[in-house]
């Protein structure tokens, strides 16, 4: 073991539990079809030796042959996604089952052809359904009439990164928590990486774990920057397994620069928001701001930075390099999230500023970051970035043309659901091979629903803000298009509605032609572009 290993695990019950070749933990404990749980959220502190030894015995004993009697495929149980490991994971078709959110160009490639069952599920509702055994339904539970004890079953093993361990046997965690407690309290086996390779976070996490019903109790956060948990997770050390350590960075890419329409979305929610204040609608230092992972959510959170707002707060599920701004200029006071998801340069500059920032940061568990009561308790204002919305005002933030699975609705319905602002941001148009607008975020009627029209404030795009607060839909589909709709598209989304409002004599209230709604994506799949045009036309402009 290295020294800072050494120095790391303190505990020395655990610290005898060191296991130096991780192969000896995968032939010892893994068996095909196990239910497995990997600590992470958003691709930062997952397992990453564990996953690895998987990987390297899976090839070397040939468990991933399709249609072999031997096989090596899990039903694996992530907070969001544990990162670059798991896609590894998926490249040797090693995933039976995904929940509840997942990112990586394998595991979707797995998902989509078939070979990996997918569900998805909302980011706080996912570990509680885990420990009330929704998800393994052949398991007696602890009898509830008798005891609040959760159960340890639900999983065969968790696997989960800390970053130190207290002489007491408290498990410190890394840079996310997502459904770790959980998974420790619900697993039959554990065991723990201990990664030296990054700063041993103590101090920056606020920890609860709730019972089942009916015992469970209020979550009484009234303020962002109040604590109630503990700083370490403590389990039955009897159940852990292996510790290990662990060497291996988190990869997480550089963000993509912002743009002109990125910046342009920025403007149009901060003029929004100036006016929400100057009308009293919202305090002046703004609500507590959840934001969600992209170029545009990266860009508006950038904007923030320059628009003279103080004393702002954050509650949200992922701290990424833009909040750093804002640190920086020292207009946030607090952030709470899950996870701190920052790229390398993020990560150098809070390190290099550790001393005075991290003590502005919490984590907590992703039943607490992304709870619906507290989101609305909080009165918070959510951003998020959808696949598409309708002119009514429904939003697809998962599938592609209605089939094709991107990463998960991850928390944005929580949030949005909840939220004293829901809003939903993104360009207004992508292009196709064949066409530079081919593809329009605006459509008729959209062709997966994750965000229904009764929970959206507004939308933006870098052509402008729908304010759609107490319209009828009617008035809504004329406000999202007349404001949002890139100008090649907004007179096919008016002949749209105009024309289903003649169509639906009697049923005015939210007028459809069920023969052209769809229109769009037929244009897309036969034509390579969503507008309309005839096979002779040589070039769209």
């Amino acid at each position: 073991m290295s020294a800072i290993f050494k120095n790391r695990v303190r505990n020395k019950i655990l610290l005898n539990k060191l296991v130096e070749n991780p192969l000896e933990i995968v032939k010892t404990h893994f068996r095909d079809k196990q239910h497995i749980g990997f600590s992470g959220f958003t691709g930062i502190g997952g397992p990453k030796v564990i996953p690895n030894a998987l990987c390297e015995y899976t090839r070397h004993h040939h468990l991933n042959m399709p249609g072999s009697e031997k096989q090596m495929r899990f039903n694996l149980y992530v907070g969001a996604s544990c990162g670059v490991e798991e896609d590894k994971m998926a490249l040797e078709n090693m995933i039976l089952k995904r929940t509840p959110h997942q990112v990586g160009k394998q595991i979707r490639k797995r998902i989509n052809s078939g070979d990996t069952l997918f569900f998805d599920k909302n980011l706080s509702l996912f570990p509680q359904e885990l420990l009330y055994g929704f998800y393994n339904k052949d398991l007696t539970l602890p009898d509830p009439n008798k005891t609040d004890a959760l159960p340890s079953n639900v999983l065969d093993i968790a696997v989960i990164e800390a970053t130190g361990i207290d002489e007491d046997g408290g498990i410190i965690l890394g840079p996310s928590v997502g459904a770790t407690p959980e998974f420790l309290a619900g697993a039959s086996k554990i065991i723990i990486e201990v990664n030296t390779t990054i700063k041993e976070m103590k101090g920056l996490h606020d920890l609860v774990l709730q019972k089942n019903p009916p015992y469970r109790q209020p979550l009484n956060y009234t303020k962002v920057d109040q604590r109630l948990g503990s700083e370490k997770l403590y389990i039955d050390l009897n159940k852990v397994v292996a510790v290990v350590e662990s060497q291996i960075e988190d990869h997480i890419p550089d963000n993509t620069p912002a743009d002109e329409n990125s910046a342009k979305i920025a403007s149009h929610l901060i003029t929004f928001f100036k006016n929400e204040v100057k009308h009293n609608r919202m305090p002046k230092n703004l609500l507590p701001l959840q934001s969600g992972i992209g170029n545009v959510a990266n860009s508006v959170i950038g904007g923030l930075a320059n628009s003279g707002f103080k004393n702002l707060q954050v509650f949200t599920e992922v701290f990424q390099d833009s909040f750093l701004d804002l640190f920086a200029n020292g207009s946030l006071d607090v952030a709470s999230s899950t996870s701190i998801r920052l790229t390398p340069k993020g990560m150098s500059r809070l390190s290099q500023n550790w001393d005075s920032w991290s003590k502005k940061i919490i984590l907590r568990p992703q039943t607490v970051s992304n709870n619906p009561e507290l989101i609305r308790r909080l009165g918070c204002i959510a951003m998020n970035t959808p696949v598409e919305v309708d002119i009514y005002g429904h939003a697809n933030s998962t599938c592609v043309l209605g089939s094709k699975m991107l990463n998960g609705i991850g928390g944005s319905r929580e949030f949005l659901t909840s939220a004293k602002y829901s809003i939903m941001h993104t360009i207004s148009t992508r292009p196709t091979p064949t066409d530079p607008y081919g593809i329009t975020s605006i459509v008729p009627f959209v062709s997966h629903v994750d965000q229904t029209e009764h929970d959206i404030d507004a939308f933006v795009t870098e052509q402008g803000l729908a304010d759609l607060r107490g319209l009828a839909p009617r008035e809504r589909a004329l406000e999202i298009i007349n404001k949002c709709a890139h100008p090649v598209y907004r007179p096919i989304l008016l002949k749209y509605f105009n024309d289903s409002i003649k169509r639906c004599n009697g049923k005015m209230h939210e007028p459809h032609d069920l023969h052209k709604c769809f229109e769009m994506y037929f244009n897309l799949e036969e034509r390579g572009s969503m507008r309309a045009f005839k096979k002779t036309d040589e070039k769209l402009h």
